[in-house]
């Protein structure tokens, strides 16, 4: 498979239109970040200028931290063409990404997978506003454990992304 994730410039599909001049994307922010994750690209590549990044400089932080190749997938969840939840292992750090298609979704990611202890996981969701503003988004860090369960919630175009270290 061959894509280029990670555009900043994201639109809702009502909104969305092309432009050669200022490219953008279908679906939130976190859609795109996501992107990193399910697709299995070992060149990976970003989709927009230099500047655009700089000026997003938190989601390029993340972006950044996520290898091209893993030790380790599993496939959580997912409908053919609808959704996906997939979790990906590199080392002792875990990589985990969910992405729908234009239905609103709230999906729950079953940590059972992680090691004993406790772990760090930095996560990018939809924001509030995702389904309005594709830019919108949440970036929460938080304790966890492989007894956890994440509630999330995926708007319209929507992903959901996070990396877990211990």
């Amino acid at each position: 498979m061959d894509y280029t994730p990670g555009a900043m410039s994201n639109a809702m599909k009502d909104h969305f239109f092309g432009n050669n001049d200022h490219p953008m994307s279908q679906g939130t922010r976190v859609h795109q970040m996501a992107m990193y994750i399910t697709f299995e690209a070992p060149l990976q590549m970003l989709a927009d200028s230099p500047t655009k990044y700089m000026q997003n400089q938190e989601c390029t932080d993340f972006i950044a931290q996520i290898p091209t190749t893993f030790d380790e997938t599993i496939a959580l969840d997912g409908q053919l063409g609808q959704y996906t939840l997939i979790a990906r292992r590199k080392g002792t750090t875990w990589y985990l990404a969910a992405m729908t298609d234009w239905t609103p979704r709230d999906l729950t990611v079953n940590l059972s997978f992680l090691g004993s202890g406790l772990y760090q996981a930095d996560i990018f969701a939809d924001g509030i506003n995702a389904a309005k503003e594709a830019t919108d988004y949440q970036h929460i860090h938080k304790t966890v454990s492989s007894t956890n369960r994440l509630n999330i919630h995926l708007s319209s175009g929507g992903g959901w992304t996070a990396i877990i270290t211990p």
